[in-house]
């Protein structure tokens, strides 16, 4: 499948936020508030395919407070774009990028019950420790991913 990545834009959010929770198959919207593109566009990613339509994205950013980290905030594919390895292009170029911008390391966050994100993050060559109980607040364990750049 033929897809095209590009530096994501401020504007994408509303076109992200129309099919996140679609693409999820649940309410996940709350998630990625309008912020992220405002502030982290440029080390965020779109990928679209020859017509121009949205099949993926990765909202990514460079620590401000802790030097050399990058961090992986949401990345989403379209269903109909899973099992083409854009969501590892997607990883593969914000390493790129963020190697560039001098970080050498690059972390990620998921849910325990997410055991496709858990693979697809070991597959990509990320220790996993978790789960961390109260990570994101009491009653929000998570999933901690870490990664050598």
């Amino acid at each position: 499948m033929d897809m095209e990545l590009g530096p994501a834009r401020a504007a994408d959010y509303d076109e992200i936020i129309a099919i996140v929770n679609d693409w999820w198959g649940r309410a996940i919207s709350d998630s990625l508030p309008r912020l992220f593109l405002d502030h982290f566009n440029r080390t965020s990613l779109v990928a679209r395919d020859h017509v121009g339509a949205l099949t993926g994205f990765l909202i990514g950013m460079l620590s401000p407070s802790q030097p050399g980290r990058a961090y992986i905030h949401f990345v989403g594919v379209a269903p109909s774009a899973r099992g083409y390895g854009l969501g590892r292009r997607l990883y593969e170029e914000f390493f790129a990028l963020a190697r560039a911008a001098g970080s050498s390391r690059v972390g990620a966050i998921t849910s325990p019950v997410n055991a496709g994100s858990i693979a697809f993050h070991k597959s990509m060559g990320f220790a996993v420790t978790g789960p961390v109980v109260g990570y994101d607040g009491p009653g929000k364990d998570m999933m901690v991913f870490d990664r050598s750049l």
